[in-house]
């Protein structure tokens, strides 16, 4: 068991090594070979056999594009390797002040609020800050990343270069506070891309300077302000310093009736539903929505999401607009179709390369539609049938939001576990039901690529039961070919497992 703080800084190390790489979707064998090492030593030191060395932390950093966050990883052990009686030192602190499992600058409290405003939104991020290291601490560095539609990157992408986020419309303020003392902060920019930015906040002003000196606590304060057409409906966290708690608020609108819900996910797990619920308030005009936590671990991620249903579909007739009806309204072919029930013609991959990428194109936009309309924590696809598209393409959005859409072309399944569960799933094209569906807790899937090549790849528990169910559409089935006989339908207003990813 991992006990001295020389084993933490370690395990900090290969944590975050992990995490970029896995960020970029690389094999340890792919970044093996971008670095120049053998791939038995990059799993040796993420396995934490192996410690690193300043060649390997340099290779990997500039292999990954990390920001500096592997070297600022490497520096911290390096640093307690060469200086063990000041990290004892360290390691007892003051009196009764929380110790975190790493070393230097660490994060006591910090309150993140987001509040929705006439002109976008509006971001305080307020930190109580310690430096348990032995150096003054001269600059802190902060990220903003905007993401109009997190659910289709091609489109976010194209979006944001052709409308960049500005530092000019950000209007970044920070101050420090410390002793009843409020002094401004200059900034530095390090990075500035479209839809990123990366700034040093400096502990000095045009006046003075103050660094945050070993054993000595700040509080600093930074916002910014985005407008409507570069925020997307979310708001994330990230635990990249030692934390020992984190707040996040949602400031909205009551008139816009805000619906909220909350993911997290970290090296160790998939997205899952926050482990502590969120609260919601009312004041005035205004719904207050509070979530926290505490202790979270490094690199664990968390996020809020919300849409607002102010402007609901009018009722025909006086009657309730059923959810599949909404569906239809966005194009969805429903139950009872004739093409439905018919196989999908494959591509002729490469020639047909233009008219598959149109097609993928076209389920991609439909995806982020549907997540304006319903949260979908379970993940969600769609298959080129379902518009009226007699062609073998799909495209599923996994539960991590963040994560790339899987594109399917061609598919079939070459492989499947014998072990089978039981999961409620749901379909666009007759979404007043649920129905229990058992299927493989694995599949392995051949499909083609936009060039012709073909792939195997495997999917497990939730991305094989979306992927399985994507799959059954493009031949021509529904999931209720596959209930067991006599299992009834679940009509969706007694359905309680809305907003829930499935269980495994």
């Amino acid at each position: 068991m991992t006990t001295s703080p020389l084993d933490r800084a370690a395990d900090s190390f290969a944590a975050e090594l992990a995490r970029h790489r896995t960020e970029r979707g690389l094999s340890k064998k792919q970044l093996a070979a971008m670095m120049g090492f053998d791939p038995s030593y990059v799993s040796h030191v993420e396995g934490r056999r192996h410690r690193p060395t300043e060649d390997f932390a340099r290779r990997a950093e500039a292999a990954l594009e990390a920001s500096g966050a592997i070297w600022q990883r490497f520096q911290e052990y390096d640093h307690l390797r060469h200086t063990r009686s000041e990290r004892d030192q360290r390691e007892s602190g003051p009196a009764g002040r929380w110790m975190p499992p790493a070393t230097g600058l660490i994060v006591e409290r910090e309150l993140a609020t987001l509040t929705h405003t006439e002109d976008g939104y509006h971001c305080v991020i307020r930190r109580e800050l310690y430096n348990a290291g032995v150096e003054p601490v001269t600059r802190y560095l902060v990220r903003v990343a905007v993401d109009r539609y997190p659910n289709d990157p091609g489109r976010s992408n194209r979006h944001h270069r052709e409308h960049p986020l500005t530092f000019a419309e950000l209007q970044l303020r920070a101050h420090r506070e410390e002793a009843g003392e409020r002094e401004a902060m200059h900034w530095r920019t390090k990075y500035d891309r479209d839809a990123f930015k990366e700034i040093w906040l400096l502990f000095e002003n045009a006046e003075r300077r103050f660094p945050l000196y070993p054993g000595h606590s700040a509080t600093i304060e930074y916002t910014y302000t985005v407008g409507p057409d570069k925020w997307g409906p979310w708001f994330q966290r990230a635990v990249r310093v030692p934390t020992r708690r984190l707040a996040v608020r949602l400031d909205l609108p009551v008139d816009l009736d805000p619906q909220v819900w909350g993911a997290q996910i970290s090296l160790s797990a998939d997205e899952g539903p926050l482990r502590r619920a969120i609260t919601r308030r009312d004041e005035a005009d205004r719904a207050i929505f509070d979530w926290s936590t505490d202790d979270p671990p490094l690199n664990a991620r968390y996020r809020m999401q919300w849409r607002f249903r102010a402007q609901p579909e009018p009722e025909p007739e006086g009657r309730r607009v059923r959810p599949s009806e909404r569906m239809r309204g966005l194009g969805i072919v429903q139950r009872g179709a004739d093409l439905l029930r018919q196989p999908a013609r494959p591509f002729d991959l490469p020639h047909e390369e233009q008219a598959a990428q149109e097609i993928v194109d076209r389920l991609i936009a439909a995806l982020a539609r549907l997540d304006e309309l319903h949260p979908f924590a379970k993940g969600v696809g769609v298959a080129a049938p379902q518009f009226a598209i007699d062609r073998a393409a799909a495209v599923i959005r996994p539960p991590d939001r963040g994560a790339e859409p899987v594109v399917l072309l061609n598919p079939r399944v070459v492989d499947a576990a014998s072990d089978l569960d039981e999961q409620y799933e749901g379909c666009l094209s007759f979404f007043d039901h649920r129905g229990l569906v058992p299927r493989p807790l694995r599949v392995d899937v051949e499909h083609a690529q936009f060039d012709g090549g073909r792939v195997i790849t495997s999917f497990e528990f939730g991305m094989a039961r979306l992927v399985a169910h994507e799959i059954d559409h493009l031949e021509g089935r529904l999931y209720v070919d596959r209930m067991a006989p006599g299992v009834p339908l679940v009509p969706v207003e007694e359905y309680r497992e809305s907003g829930h990813p499935w269980r495994y």
